[in-house]
């Protein structure tokens, strides 16, 4: 959303205001009158879609941080004291909810200890994603019961990733101000021959099976438990090649389509991350409402990373500031509001400042987009 578009909305009704001769709303009916595209959004329903946040562990100074930008809820995750213990208890749960509770913060989203989005080299407990028996049925008990936890605890929903290559960049370019962003071109990183991860060879069909293997074990549970498990797409996608011998079948719209129509649940879907799908289209801009459209009419989006790129599948110039990439945020919002997402948008890999650790980078980096988001969020609500 550019300044002149955003002053198009919010000017307009500060105008009637100072005046004080017209409502705010009808100052949106207005606006409809006079422009088609309002027009449209007239027989939208009203904005559901909420503000939020995600990090790591949750504590009195990272709730106190995130408490002064006003998010509506977030996600998060509690202390597990016993580093062997592949879930948190309930009273680590509570613990967290005692914190959060103390800066008048909701937590809604739980990260999972296990399946995380590193790479697999560096995961002490890989064999979920490494098929390894009987080792990963114990590590899916874990996970069975963080949903358990989560349901005991309130949470609605848990978060997870079926990844072994981890989020792959191939260099960083400069960005705006003293910012530096992430790039990934696939041509120039097959060409450096990187080589195999521990996983060996994974084509598709090895993969699905072990998709299909961990669903088979949880979507039940989370049916019991009335937990929504919700896994990030594969960042970014690749060739059908793959990259390091691995095939990420869940890098492609196809892949992620179905991979929600497997073991059908209403509490089996995506954490959308719009930056990564983004990254699996060729003409982002183009596309990525349609995709939005498919997945939330199926109510298969149960969080969304806000996130924005320039570029394409296989070759994007960076990942940046949510104002300056290809994707148009509000036409993005107006899609959300189309399909009745109600749940949150986050901003997602802030840009790095060279010379600070990544918590600092992100202190001073992630405000300008809570801004930018909850300016989006506000400026729709008044669109009728």
């Amino acid at each position: 959303m550019d300044r002149r578009k955003f002053v198009s909305i919010s000017g307009l009704g500060a105008a009637a205001a100072a005046a004080g001769s017209v409502s705010p709303g009808s100052v949106a009916v207005a606006a409809s009158a006079k422009s088609p595209s309002a027009c449209a959004s007239a027989k939208l329903p009203p904005l559901k879609a909420r503000m939020g946040h995600q990090f790591g562990t949750l504590t009195d100074k990272s709730a106190g941080w995130i408490g002064r930008f006003g998010v509506d809820a977030i996600c998060t995750n509690p202390k597990t004291l016993d580093p062997n213990r592949l879930y948190p208890t309930v009273d680590e749960m509570k613990a967290m909810l005692d914190i959060a509770g103390k800066y008048k913060i909701k937590v809604e989203i739980v990260d999972s200890v296990l399946l995380t989005s590193s790479l697999v080299d560096r995961e002490k407990h890989p064999a979920i994603m490494l098929a390894q028996s009987p080792e990963r049925d114990r590590d899916i008990e874990a996970f069975q019961n963080h949903i358990r936890t989560c349901a005991a605890t309130g949470i609605r929903t848990l978060k997870y990733n079926m990844s072994l290559l981890g989020v792959v960049r191939s260099e960083e370019v400069p960005g705006r101000g003293d910012t530096v962003y992430n790039k990934w071109n696939y041509q120039e990183a097959a060409a450096k021959n990187p080589p195999l991860t521990r996983a060996g060879v994974v084509n598709a069909d090895a993969f699905w099976e072990r998709i299909d293997y961990f669903l088979t074990h949880v979507v039940p549970v989370a049916n019991e438990y009335k937990v929504r498990i919700a896994c990030h797409p594969q960042d970014p996608g690749m060739p059908p090649q793959g990259y390091r011998g691995i095939d990420r079948v869940l890098g492609t719209i196809d892949g992620l389509k179905k991979f929600v129509t497997m073991h059908e649940s209403p509490y089996h879907g995506l954490n959308f991350c719009q930056g990564t799908v983004s990254e699996d289209l060729r003409n982002p801009n183009a596309e990525i409402g349609d995709v939005i459209r498919w997945f939330g009419s199926r109510k298969k989006i149960f969080n969304v990373h806000f996130r924005n790129i320039r570029g394409h599948r296989d070759d994007f110039v960076a990942e940046m500031f949510p104002d300056e990439g290809d994707v148009d945020f509000v036409k993005a919002l107006k899609v959300y509001r189309e399909v009745g997402y109600e749940d949150l948008l986050m901003p997602d890999h802030s840009p790095r400042v060279p010379g600070e650790d990544n918590e600092q980078s992100q202190r001073e980096n992630f405000p300008f987009e809570f801004g930018y988001i909850r300016g989006l969020i506000d400026a729709e609500k008044h669109i009728v």
